[in-house]
């Protein structure tokens, strides 16, 4: 293996900017995907599940083979796939080729999240230190400058093709930049079937319920906050920035706070500031109040997905590639899925109720977080 090097660390964090670049350049497309598509909104929510389906059948695939050859090729494979295919989402006028595009748009984004991961693993094993939080902190910054990017192209009017198009080009800079410096290693030779471990299903489990957490957040945080008469519509979105502001900060501090703390106190620290940030956003009918509430579930949840996946790569179960292929896969099942139920949990209960058991799912992460933090 490789010595892991500023350039290696280098390239890891242009890797996760990359990814978050160029999946948050797809948001403020969409509007205009839909109108040329000439999708109503079933169509179109038919349309974006394209875009997970395709994630899902890469993740799996690519951690499988990335446990063969290293993760440097499929990090350029799916780097160089998404950089090629986001310019067709920005000009695709009939609704076939749009669906073609997000399945390969998506199987582009989940094969270059598993290789980006499993090759972070790798980086951190050989740093001898926490890495994973300043990496995944990357992702969230590309999220930012990416949609930002984007928004501001189209305000001045810029078409949507020729946006697209200065959106590939960042991203392409960023795999360009991380590709010469990617480590250049081989994996061993996997089973050709693994079936997850007890361990690895239980990292997989906490990663499915705080990524879910996040899309419950992003989905259905704004009418929460409407709904309780706590804001107005066109402030509704101000809850989801704070906590996206308030991760990114969490994960920019991370490797600080996990080589002070240890992984098992993360996992537990983090869950109860989590489950305290809930309990404002819950309980308390004050605007700042409930607003403190999303800070704190960003906080305590910003940390504790790039525990599990150092976990995940350095358990001795199953090979790496193919653990961290399995926690993400489940974790971004947790993103498709978890909207979807709340809204049926809040039809049958209310939407209050549903984040209540979202809490309790939550607490599972410091109930089990020594069993998960085992060596």
């Amino acid at each position: 293996m490789t010595d892991d090097t500023p350039s290696t660390r280098l390239a890891t964090r242009l890797s996760f900017f990359a990814a978050g670049f160029a999946m948050s350049c797809w948001a403020p497309l969409v509007p205009f995907a839909k109108t040329r598509s000439g999708a109503d909104d079933a169509q179109l929510g038919l349309l974006l599940l394209c875009l997970g389906v395709g994630s899902l059948v890469a993740m799996p695939i690519t951690g499988w083979i990335s446990a063969r050859t290293g993760a440097r090729p499929m990090i350029l494979l799916g780097g160089i796939g998404m950089v090629l295919i986001l310019p067709v989402l920005g000009t695709a006028g009939q609704a076939w080729l749009l669906a073609l595009a997000l399945l390969l748009f998506g199987a582009s984004l989940g094969t270059l999240d598993v290789a980006m991961n499993v090759h972070a693993v790798a980086v951190e094993r050989d740093a001898g230190r926490p890495l994973m939080s300043g990496f995944h902190a990357m992702f969230s910054v590309g999220g930012f400058a990416g949609a930002g990017v984007m928004t501001v192209l189209l305000s001045q009017g810029l078409s949507p093709a020729l946006a697209a198009v200065t959106g590939s080009a960042i991203a392409l800079a960023a795999i360009i930049g991380a590709g010469p410096r990617l480590l250049r290693a081989r994996g061993g030779e996997p089973p050709q079937l693994v079936v997850p471990r007890a361990a690895v299903l239980l990292l997989a489990g906490l990663a499915a319920v705080t990524f879910l957490v996040e899309g419950a957040l992003l989905d259905w945080g704004a009418l929460l906050l409407v709904g309780r008469g706590l804001t107005e519509p066109a402030q509704g979105g101000l809850g989801y920035m704070l906590f996206s502001v308030a991760m990114t900060i969490g994960r920019l501090a991370g490797d600080r706070i996990v080589m002070a703390l240890g992984d098992r106190r993360v996992l537990v620290q983090g869950g109860l500031l989590t489950l305290a940030g809930f309990a404002l956003l819950l309980l308390w009918d004050w605007r700042p109040g409930a607003m403190a509430g999303f800070v704190l579930i960003g906080l305590g949840a910003s940390n504790i997905v790039p525990v599990l996946f150092s976990l995940a790569g350095r358990q001795t179960s199953m090979p790496p590639a193919l653990a961290i292929a399995a926690v993400t896969t489940t974790g971004y099942a947790g993103i498709l899925a978890g909207p979807a139920l709340i809204g049926f949990a809040s039809h049958l209960t209310s939407l209050p109720t549903a984040f209540w058991m979202l809490a309790v799912m939550m607490a599972l992460v410091p109930a089990t977080a020594r069993l998960a933090a085992a060596r």
